[in-house]
């Protein structure tokens, strides 16, 4: 670490940790974070590390970059695997602990903001926190979304990680990407009187439509058909695409983004479908600009995972939330809550049936739905001006918006 005179007359340095190993959450999160602060404090420098095999294909304004670190990808029978590389996941880990090390020595940040996991992918983090926090010079904070899995399974989990004691013992602040009054992600841990103190809610993290056009630019209007990242989002678009197969007079128009990680071969078997549903329903693979094909959605379709949401609530999207529940409860808990609140409309096969006739209900009436802001509460989407009035102190600038 570097001498603390020169770090005092230096413009201010924060370090994102974003271990992506699946999907796309964590680094898009990661991103709307380093963006706000590197617009908000003069001259500041913000290096998010992530996992994420799609990190190259987004844009970063300036003040912002990223370093890869080697992938992981998870295997059919539940372990981790090295995604490109000849190597065993121990050495694979072994070469992304090196890297976060190496990255924080040089680029001496500030501050850190982990994203989710306390110890990092397999504890890859555990090194680098114990030097940092040993050194003094940064402030360390874990970020949490909103909900991260059902009560009986968070608890079992952070045991077995160590995340609880990590959390204890090196983390100065623990912000909470959400609203206190939909849910709250840590209860059920025993954690210390002294860690409930440096819980900070800051409220969802609010999104902005980028100066770049999407790719594509529907002449008609159209709703929205999102499933993230796309590699669970299989039963999702099945779904859609039956109900527009089922009724041939269903609308609006559909416009499907597959997202980067579906399997290539269901995709193909998709594409063929949609084709001879044209020009009612159409398909991309991906898009980084998302955020304007969802503002100018009459309504979205999605499967509600933390980004999504966050996007809904932003671009005020009337929306159908078609959650998960394997391999964690995390988007039926966002969307059952929500759906309380009067935000969005939830579809739960259990609950309403699996049938295509159900969707296409649901896709009708969707124009029709009451919008977020009807129900919101104040602040609910204050989370990245939250997040800037909390680094002032720790980053010791004054922000500039």
């Amino acid at each position: 670490m570097r001498d603390v005179n020169l770090r005092s007359h230096r413009p201010p340095r924060v370090l994102l940790y974003s271990h992506d190993t699946f999907g796309l959450g964590h680094l898009r999160r990661s991103r709307a974070i380093a963006e706000a602060l590197a617009s908000s404090f003069d001259g500041l420098s913000a290096l998010i590390l992530t996992g994420s095999p799609v990190a190259g294909r987004f844009t970063f304004p300036p003040g912002v970059d990223h370093i890869r670190m080697p992938g992981v990808v998870k295997t059919p029978d539940g372990q981790y695997a090295s995604e490109s590389l000849s190597m065993d996941i121990e050495q694979t880990t072994a070469l992304r602990a090196g890297v976060i090390e190496a990255a924080a020595l040089d680029f001496d940040p500030d501050m850190v903001i982990v994203d989710k996991e306390p110890t990092g992918f397999r504890g890859e983090l555990m090194k680098t926190l114990g030097i940092m926090k040993d050194a003094g010079h940064a402030k360390l904070v874990l970020g949490i979304r909103d909900i991260l899995d059902a009560l009986d399974a968070v608890g079992p989990e952070w045991q077995r990680k160590g995340a609880l004691e990590a959390a204890e013992k090196f983390y100065d602040q623990i912000w909470i990407y959400g609203d206190e009054s939909v849910y709250d992600p840590l209860q059920g841990l025993e954690i210390s009187a002294d860690l409930r103190r440096r819980v900070h809610y800051t409220g969802y993290l609010r999104r902005a439509v980028p100066e770049e056009t999407p790719a594509i630019q529907p002449e008609q209007p159209y709703i929205l058909v999102t499933p993230g990242g796309g590699g669970d989002g299989e039963a999702l678009v099945e779904w859609v695409l039956k109900a527009y197969e089922t009724d041939p007079a269903l609308q609006p128009d559909a416009l499907i983004v597959y997202g980067p990680f579906l399997n290539g071969e269901k995709r193909l078997e998709f594409e063929q479908r949609v084709a001879a549903l044209e020009p009612r329903v159409s398909a991309i693979g991906f898009d980084s600009r998302i955020e304007a094909l969802l503002q100018d959605a009459q309504g979205v379709v999605a499967m509600g995972g933390y980004n999504t949401f966050c996007e809904i609530l932003s671009f005020d999207c009337r929306a159908v939330i078609a959650p998960r529940r394997k391999p964690r409860m995390e988007q039926y808990i966002r969307a059952s809550a929500a759906e309380r609140l009067g935000l969005v409309r939830m579809l739960d096969r259990q609950r309403d049936g699996a049938g295509p006739e159900v969707m296409a209900e649901a896709i009708r009436a969707l124009v029709h739905q009451p919008r977020p802001s009807s129900r919101a509460r104040p602040g609910m989407l204050d989370g990245l001006e939250k997040i800037i009035a909390l680094a002032k102190p720790i980053l010791k600038v004054h922000a500039y918006q």
